[in-house]
């Protein structure tokens, strides 16, 4: 063989074979940079506040008016001028007219006096005069006064909580022109709740990406229904959608499509109005990978194969301008691809900046092979051990063997750079929730 066709195969019409040659394959950080950097994130668009929660803020959020409005009561009990407490204990009381009982949403129409206080609820308006609340439990609480004569009234004090307790004051929480969500932020049920107070009934957010989730293969079965000779149940749409749930996408599932191209070309022209479209099995070399070749015929490929394992025939590519993720047949394998390159895509359609999964580093407790010249991503299950992290692989290692990742509790990452982990060896480790 002539040193220029060294290392590579072609067949007899001289087309190279990418696959043959692992050197002209991506590695995993080059493959995800190319899927991201080819992704837009989805145009923002008004989102009810209720239904706002997990998405991405596509404005700055300015409040324009104080959070709280006004001074109110934090506490169930009675305002009162805190003068009028000193040396109140549980043996020397201090008695005080009650004149008006104030519930939250009133508005106070008394003057808290000298030696007088108004009952009052959580979050009521603070009566002029009053500087303080006691709670009721360190008052005698008679209950709320006679409306016709309210002075007949009193009230002991048993504590004296010092001034100003117990009340809010108006703008505590939010100040008029502070800034309370910045574009880019995450809505967490915390921030949706401060962007309600903030009177917005709707922001401007990046809605979840829909993802169409699409398996191949005529050896595919639905579950529910007969089998034939030769069949397996479908097991990826459902891992899958909730993969894509996980990711902060909105799954939809469209089914099956058989090993033609007529069949696929069809299912996939359904879904181009979708964000993304993820399929499973149909890119790798056979004869009935037929993904691939619809992909490149209707659209065109970005990237095919990668130096990874599991997941080696992994595509990426567009169909118009849909982008679309062709993902090994094999779950376990279209698992941990989905890991490496779906997430950061469906992070990159929700506007998201994507990090890489913080790993933990852990110490091998066995030997583990690597061949092959690719990143290794190996189910295992990690644990504390006199004070350090170990971990070891789970039993079965095939990529058709889903039930491993029931098992595991991490993937632990051997790099592309050995072909032998030693026991004892420092590696990184992907912990599963």
């Amino acid at each position: 063989m002539s040193d220029d066709r060294a290392g590579r195969d072609s067949t007899s019409s001289g087309e190279y074979r990418p696959w043959q040659n692992l050197d002209a394959m991506l590695s995993v950080d080059e493959a995800r940079e190319q899927i991201v950097s080819s992704i837009q994130a989805i145009a923002p668009g008004p989102v009810a506040i209720n239904d706002c929660h997990g998405l991405v803020l596509a404005h700055d959020v300015v409040a324009s008016d104080p959070v709280p409005p006004f001074r109110n009561s934090a506490m169930d009990g009675y305002a009162v001028r805190a003068a009028d407490l000193a040396g109140a204990s549980w043996d020397s009381p201090v008695e005080l007219s009650v004149i008006a009982n104030l519930p939250a949403g009133a508005v106070p129409d008394r003057v808290v006096e000298p030696r007088q206080a108004i009952r009052i609820m959580t979050g009521a308006v603070m009566p002029d005069g009053a500087d303080t609340v006691v709670r009721f439990e360190e008052t005698n609480d008679p209950g709320a006064p006679d409306e016709n004569s309210p002075s007949s009234l009193t009230v002991k004090i048993f504590k004296d909580p010092g001034t100003g307790a117990n009340v809010r004051e108006a703008g505590e929480d939010i100040q008029p022109g502070q800034i309370v969500g910045r574009s880019g932020d995450i809505i967490s049920p915390a921030l949706a709740g401060v962007l309600a107070a903030v009177n917005l009934p709707e922001v401007n957010a990046i809605p979840r990406p829909r993802v169409a989730i699409l398996a191949t293969g005529d050896e595919v079965a639905e579950p529910g229904g007969p089998i034939s000779p030769g069949q397996i149940r479908n097991s990826n749409n459902p891992l899958i959608a909730g993969l894509v749930r996980e990711a902060g996408g909105v799954p939809e599932v469209i089914g099956i499509a058989r090993d033609t191209a007529e069949d696929i070309r069809s299912r996939l022209a359904a879904a181009a109005d979708y964000d993304l479209i993820i399929t499973s099995g149909g890119v790798s070399i056979g004869d009935y990978d037929v993904v691939k070749d619809v992909l490149n015929t209707d659209g065109h490929i970005d990237l095919w194969q990668v130096r990874i394992k599991p997941g080696k025939p992994m595509a990426f590519g567009h169909l118009g301008s849909t982008p679309l993720i062709g993902l090994p047949g094999n779950p376990v394998a279209a698992f941990v691809a989905f890991l490496q390159f779906a997430v950061p895509a469906i992070h990159k359609l929700r506007g998201l900046t994507y990090h890489p999964v913080e790993t933990k580093r852990a110490r091998l407790l066995h030997d583990h092979e690597n061949r092959g010249n690719r990143r290794h991503f190996v189910r295992g299950v990690f644990h504390d051990e006199a004070d350090e992290l170990v971990v070891q692989a789970v039993p079965t290692q095939g990529s058709g063997v889903l039930t491993s990742i029931t098992r595991a509790n991490c993937l632990f990452v051997l790099p592309e750079s050995i072909d032998q982990a030693h026991a004892g060896m420092i590696v990184d480790v992907i912990p599963l929730s």
